[in-house]
């Protein structure tokens, strides 16, 4: 069985596609051996319930969403991003390494602020690759049929890669819209987002301090008519006081997204259709 859950018609009934790589809950029995951490920190890692904003918000369009914890395998990081302090079977790049992973935070995670490192031992190089194998690539192909269906049937896909981050403070942004500072997609779709996030009284920040990742990289091509952008939502926006559990401000956020997806849907289109009338 895969390690998430594909909702929606075999053909997209929208140009626009959702993922939510890191809201997983599904922590397989190995890691209780593996973890030398108290197993709360592995938390930190988690987009807490935003997938319930996606389930709340999605009105028929494809959505991909993780079971598998992030603790476990990071869909958001290329294959390569092994981390030598953590994979036996990760090469050893020194200053080549992305910051990711020199921070601890790469395809498999080594550590969280809070917490310091997270693992008893270092896994073996078959370990990791069977989370490739079993996770990773299974996720990204199924996320890359959708989008290419959805190009295929509107001349146009919009990948919504759906996050949560932790609160940046009194006055600082509470939505990040990210496009891989304009190589994942084209300026209109940010504007639209953006635009629906200001119009309902959210702080918005462009790229900053998150400007998305593997997901953005390897599935958006613009120049293809594939457009993808990294949604980071506060998580104090739509969890409890303590970021816990789903909390009041859950179907303001939904509500948010839905308008969200409306509109890049609604751009999507209005572009094949103004070439169709010309």
């Amino acid at each position: 069985m895969p390690a998430f859950d594909r909702i929606g018609p075999a053909v997209p009934e929208s140009p626009v596609i959702l993922s939510v790589p890191h809201a997983g809950r599904d922590y397989p029995p190995e890691i209780a051996a593996l973890l030398r951490a108290p197993a709360e920190a592995l938390v930190a890692l988690e987009d807490r319930f935003v997938d319930a904003v996606a389930l709340a918000a999605r009105a028929g369009e494809v959505a991909l969403i993780q079971r598998r914890a992030r603790a476990w395998i990071d869909l958001n990081r290329d294959e390569q991003e092994r981390d030598p302090h953590v994979d036996e079977g990760a090469r050893r790049r020194g200053m080549g390494e992305s910051a990711k992973v020199r921070s601890g935070l790469g395809l498999v995670p080594r550590r969280t602020g809070a917490a310091g490192d997270l693992w008893r031992r270092r896994l073996t190089s078959a370990e990791v690759n069977r989370r490739i194998t079993d996770d990773h690539r299974p996720y990204h192909a199924a996320l890359a049929d959708a989008v290419a269906a959805a190009r295929a049937r509107f001349g146009t896909a919009v990948l919504l890669d759906l996050h949560s981050m932790p609160s940046l403070g009194r006055g600082e942004a509470q939505v990040v819209i990210g496009d891989r500072f304009g190589r994942s997609a084209a300026g209109r779709f940010v504007a639209r987002a953006e635009g629906v996030a200001r119009g309902r009284g959210f702080a918005v920040a462009i790229n900053t301090p998150y400007a998305g990742g593997h997901i953005l990289d390897r599935h958006g091509r613009p120049a293809g008519d594939v457009h993808a952008l990294q949604l980071e939502v506060d998580r104090l926006c739509y969890l409890d006081a303590q970021a816990r559990a789903p909390g009041p401000g859950l179907a303001t956020v939904a509500t948010l997204v839905r308008e969200m997806i409306a509109a890049l849907a609604d751009e999507a289109l209005s572009r094949p259709l103004a070439a169709a009338a010309e």
